[in-house]
């Protein structure tokens, strides 16, 4: 199944999970990370469970310190 993240298709095979992505790209521990699906916001208490579609939209954000 392929997902789009940010702006590069990705292949999904075992898990249509949203969290297999996030354990792919090592951003499962961090903090200040905002995920969207198709443009909607995805809590992160409900990524171990967000279920995946052929084609969706998946945006990740990382917040950024700065001065």
């Amino acid at each position: 199944m392929k997902v789009k993240v940010n702006s590069d298709w990705m292949e999904l095979t075992d898990q249509h999970l949203l969290v297999a992505i996030l354990e792919k790209l090592s951003l499962t521990g961090k903090t200040g990370i905002a995920v969207a699906v198709n443009a909607i916001v995805v809590p992160r208490k409900e990524w171990p469970l967000f279920k995946l579609h052929e084609h969706d939209e998946v945006i990740i954000i990382e917040a950024a310190q700065g001065g």
